[in-house]
């Protein structure tokens, strides 16, 4: 194996292709599906690095993660209630839900806001639920819902 960089077009053209494929078989089902994609990448970079549980520790470590490594540009959040909105600008893979915009399948599947789901879920024992996915001017707008607290039998 080579230690050169394999083009981001390629991946996200595979990428494309596999969330295409799932959509013509699943449709909007394919959304429930797709929702813990990320998990190692999840639990090897970021669960250590998340220091409170908190929403705003989570989504600021998800965000600070993500620019090192390239992946994305900014992630900007508000909470209204249960309802938290995402932006993710400058994202790798914005080619990929584009092209799916293109054919005319509604976008349902992010990376990032599975990673804040996966901190929220796993710091705060909170379930979440990504909601919505639209694409505007570049910028994936997510609305994700907050649950109360799982029970515990303590």
């Amino acid at each position: 194996m080579s230690n050169q960089d394999v083009p981001l077009d390629y991946v996200n053209s595979i990428v494309y292709d596999l969330q295409k494929a799932f959509w013509d078989e699943r449709g909007k089902g394919a959304r429930f599906r797709v929702t813990t994609v990320g998990r190692d990448y999840f639990r090897d970079r970021c669960l250590p690095r998340i220091t409170s549980p908190d929403v705003e520790t989570a989504i600021s470590t998800i965000e600070q993660i993500l620019k090192e490594e390239g992946i994305v540009a900014s992630i900007s959040h508000e909470v209204d209630g249960r309802l938290l909105h995402l932006r993710v600008q400058g994202c790798l893979h914005t080619q990929v839900e584009q092209r799916l915009v293109d054919k005319g399948v509604e976008p349902f599947t992010c990376i990032p806001a599975n990673l804040v789901v996966l901190a929220i879920e796993e710091t705060l024992d909170c379930p979440v639920e990504l909601a919505e996915i639209k694409l505007e001017d570049g910028m994936c707008h997510l609305l994700l819902v907050l649950f109360e607290s799982r029970p515990t039998f303590d």
